[in-house]
């Protein structure tokens, strides 16, 4: 055995004294200076080699140690060989604190890039994790939380803070008042979450990840801010993404009634659905989610407790009422004309802000002779062509054929083999028919008559290929039915989906129909739900095939073609037909997107319109 001596006891205090950084090592050149100092002035003092005294020697000695210059002016050998000593043991000395000043600053600046600095923001949005949503996400917080006195998002993901400021500065652009700050960590971890100070926060978005098992990831971040050791009292508003409908029961549990929880296939397949079947409802869509523009608003009004909802639809001049959120928290689109407004009762509300939510005094003009009896019109079986397939095409397919009447007819044509897939889909309304072929082929499309479906419905095949491959993949077929569209003359109703948000902006949307349905979608209700919790009911009620949905219908069912009236004319119109009409679409400009190809959504009750008989209305009804 080994026996510890004094200077062993002393290299072990040395080594733990040096492990502890810059500081120490300063600490050690200090001590060591002040000692060559003080031994150089004794000596000088005591042999009498100057006649200054002490405290003098103390101060040339420090002169001559940080500055060799200094030794020039030395009188007597003596003293100059003293004092040559001091200043080279203080070259040495200077040179190491140099190089540890340099090493500490470098280190520092490693430890910023690294984003690992507590952030003492309260009252901010933390998004955690990273995925191409994230610059849809962030530019439309920039724009609803302009208002605020000092808007803030944080990010937390597992990637170079470096690098997310350029993309996001390369992606978003203009962040307006908003300050976007970045941290480097895993949102699962604890320790990383604690940095972005996740207890002050207004409101937390979970991305899910692009890669990998992605739900078990979102999952075990949302435990890892729900079941913090450390969080608040307070329950957490938090927006999460899940993919697999199998998972979701699983985050219902973990998240409970602090979560918000998308599943987004169900939610992308339910849009691409409606849209495919309702020209220009994407539009209408976009519109209600995004945060330019209209938007959604809860409102309270004493004044309409004890009045029917089909009274309240004219209480606000400039706004349009949808529906009701009653005071125990259910959320009804559309409800029965009749339904009592109760005390606690806030009204749904879509309106270009928050100032313009007055309720009006006197009674709106109505032309009521313009108005048309309600009339009963027979659908027709309805041909679908769905194009690609993914994990989504069941639910689009499940989707599909709870809206169409009985009689109809749906082929999938898939590049993928997927019968087997295609074979477990049991459809109550809808003949189903599949052709393994490849969907680029312009000889395969050209068999097909695209021009005899009524819609087309394009999907990715994100199953089987990369993200920029199957987009490409999408982006050629999207082309070539755009063309046969043009050759043969004919308007096709086509509903696309695309991964990348950037890949949609090349496939250049020419009409409102042509509608690309990406994840943009998903980023979109995100934002929403961020900024209100209550709108995640709100959008879940508009999005399913039971009770009300939005409908594009045509102006005549409404309103004898050519009549000017007031909007509020049609309100009423569409009020004696139990539907909630929020727009119209004038046919002419539906090619045109400077002016939304036509769709006009939210306009004020007084303003005058002129619909023809191919013109819209846009309406939230039953059917």
């Amino acid at each position: 055995m080994r026996k510890i001596t004094s200077i062993d006891r002393f290299r072990y205090f040395f080594d733990n004294t040096m492990a502890r950084g810059p500081a120490a090592m300063i600490g050690w050149l200090g001590l060591v200076s002040l000692s060559m100092v003080v031994v150089a002035a004794t000596v000088v003092t005591v042999l009498g080699i100057n006649d200054t005294g002490f405290i003098e020697e103390l101060w040339q000695g420090t002169m001559h140690a940080i500055d060799a210059g200094t030794l020039a002016g030395d009188q007597g050998w003596s003293l100059r060989l003293v004092m040559a000593a001091v200043t080279v043991g203080g070259i040495f000395i200077v040179s190491t604190l140099i190089g540890i000043l340099s090493s500490g600053l470098e280190s520092k600046l490693d430890e910023l890039r690294k984003g690992r600095s507590f952030v003492i923001e309260e009252g901010h949005t933390l998004i955690l994790g990273w995925s191409s949503k994230i610059f849809t996400i962030i530019s439309e917080l920039t724009v609803a939380q302009e208002s605020e006195k000092s808007p803030c998002v944080v990010v937390l993901a597992d990637k170079d803070k470096v690098e997310m400021e350029d993309e996001i500065r390369s992606e978003v652009g203009n962040l307006r008042r908003t300050r976007v700050i970045c941290r480097s960590g895993n949102p699962n971890s604890l320790v990383d979450l604690d940095i972005v100070n996740p207890y002050q926060a207004r409101s937390i978005i979970v991305l899910s990840p692009e890669e990998g098992n992605a739900d078990s990831q979102t999952i075990k971040t949302i435990l890892a801010v729900t079941n913090n050791p450390d969080r608040r009292p307070e329950p957490y508003h938090i927006v999460a993404e899940i993919k697999d409908e199998r998972n979701l029961e699983v985050a219902r549990m973990v998240g409970k009634n602090e979560v918000e929880l998308l599943l987004a296939d169900d939610l992308v397949a339910r849009v691409m659905v409606q849209t495919c079947r309702q020209s220009g409802l994407s539009v209408v869509y976009t519109e209600l989610m995004d945060f330019e523009g209209a938007e959604i608003y809860m409102r309270q009004e004493p004044s309409m407790a004890g009045r029917k909802f089909g009274e309240a639809l004219f209480a606000y001049p400039e706004c349009t009422v949808l529906g009701l959120q009653f005071a125990d928290g259910r959320v009804k689109v559309n409800p029965p004309m009749d339904t009592v407004i109760a005390t606690g009762d806030k009204l749904i509300v879509i309106a270009e802000d928050d100032s313009t939510l007055r309720v009006g005094t006197g009674n709106p003009s109505l032309q009521m002779s313009a108005v048309v009896s309600k009339s009963e019109t027979e659908t027709a079986p309805e041909r679908a062509l769905l194009l690609g397939w993914n994990e989504r095409a069941r639910i689009l397919a499940r989707e599909l054929d709870r809206y169409v009447p009985p009689g109809s007819f749906l082929k999938v044509v898939s590049t993928q083999d997927v019968a087997e897939r295609v074979a477990e889909l049991d459809l109550k309304n809808t003949t189903l028919e599949y052709a393994n072929a490849d969907t680029t082929d312009r000889r395969v499309l050209d068999s097909l008559d695209v021009a005899s479906y009524d819609h087309l419905l394009l999907l990715c095949y994100k199953d089987h290929l990369d993200l920029q491959e199957a987009d490409a993949q999408t982006l050629v077929t999207l082309l070539h039915l755009r063309n046969i569209s043009e050759q043969a003359n004919i308007d096709l109703s086509i509903v696309s989906e695309m991964l990348d948000v950037r890949n949609r902006e090349l496939a250049e949307v020419t009409k409102a129909d042509d509608f690309i349905v990406s994840d943009k979608i998903v980023s979109l209700l995100m934002s929403q739900v961020s900024e209100n919790k209550h709108l995640m009911r709100v959008f879940e009620d508009l999005f399913n095939s039971e009770g009300s949905e939005i409908y594009v219908k045509p102006a005549s069912d409404y309103l004898k073609a050519g009549s000017t009236v007031t909007f509020a004319t049609l309100v009423e119109a569409a009020r004696l037909r139990g539907q909630v009409a929020i727009g119209y679409r004038n046919v002419r400009d539906q090619f045109n997107a400077s002016k939304a190809y036509g769709i006009v959504v939210n306009p004020p009750k007084s303003r005058s319109i002129t619909l023809g008989a191919d013109d819209r209305v846009i309406v939230i009804a039953e059917d």
